[in-house]
């Protein structure tokens, strides 16, 4: 059975809704920019083109790694998709609990730096010190962020944290609306999307870490990526307004909530420049761990 959700729903369901998704966002920019944008399947194209392409894997390559990075990652992605999946929609299977949620989220970020480095090339190194030093930055304030609903639940399980809210929401609490800000602009760095595309940041090192990915390594990256763009607005889903509940009414409310996070992403995206990794990292260390600490503190005072 878990075979099932993990192919099922971990990845199929999931790698069609990150798609989706990925075509919305592109839809909305291209729009922003008076653009027309790409046809609905346009995701679901490059992806398919990209896996009959050749793969090149550079000269004095660590081989194993470089080929293995895109695979760690996506494996990571699956993983944390299935977690959220069964916590939602299934019972009897493995729970899982807020912890292994981290930890799994924090995966396709590491095979991105292994991938980098493994790769040999001078901007491929730069972009993959970028994004370390950039995960190193942002996980302190989203720990401490998404730690606020386990607190209003008193359960690290995600069950837990999901039946917590069945009477009121954790972005119902003052703590909650703080943890939930922060969560969102942490997202939007584990993305790396603008402002915080800093590890690739194409017009400065050429897709940095990707630089010598083509063929099906470059469309599993990009498969991993397109996905997270469904999983972590899920995550925050579950944890600031109870979970995806598809009956009745609430089919409604599901819709408009990730519908919601995912137009904040993307008018984030629009609307911002790019940042320096020096000022990210002083950004997420000082106010957005300050107000994450903050929200905690809120929490544990029942506020």
């Amino acid at each position: 059975m878990t075979f099932v959700y993990l192919i099922v729903f971990g990845f199929a369901a999931t790698a069609a809704l990150g798609l989706v998704t990925s075509w919305i966002d592109r839809k909305v920019t291209a729009r922003v920019q008076y653009r027309v944008g790409p046809p609905f399947l346009q995701p679901f194209i490059d992806i398919v083109k990209l896996l009959g392409k050749e793969t090149v894997i550079p000269a004095g390559a660590s081989r194993g790694t470089f080929l293995m990075a895109p695979v760690i990652g996506l494996a990571g992605v699956v993983a944390a998709a299935t977690l959220f999946w069964v916590n939602q929609f299934f019972e009897g299977g493995f729970m899982g609990d807020w912890i292994v949620a981290i930890y799994l989220l924090t995966v396709p970020s590491l095979s991105i730096i292994l991938g980098g480095f493994a790769s040999r090339n001078p901007l491929a190194s730069l972009g993959a010190s970028r994004e370390m030093k950039l995960v190193m930055a942002y996980e302190l304030p989203f720990i401490l962020a998404t730690l606020v609903p386990v607190i209003w639940a008193g359960d690290l399980s995600i069950s837990g944290i999901i039946e917590n809210q069945s009477d009121g929401i954790t972005a119902g609490h003052l703590s909650g609306i703080i943890a939930l800000i922060v969560a969102l602009l942490c997202v939007q760095a584990k993305l790396a999307l603008v402002p915080f595309d800093i590890p690739e940041a194409e017009t400065e090192i050429v897709e940095g870490p990707l630089v010598e990915y083509s063929g099906p390594g470059l469309a599993v990256f990009r498969l991993m990526k397109n996905m997270l763009l469904f999983t972590l607005p899920f995550f925050l889903i579950i944890l600031f307004f109870g979970g995806m509940r598809l009956n009745g009414i609430n089919i409604l409310w599901t819709l408009l909530e990730y519908v919601g996070i995912v137009a904040l992403i993307t008018v984030i995206r629009n609307t911002n420049p790019r940042v320096r990794i020096d000022q990210a990292v002083r950004f997420f260390w000082g106010p957005m761990t300050v107000l994450a600490t903050a929200a905690v503190v809120l929490a544990l005072n029942g506020i």
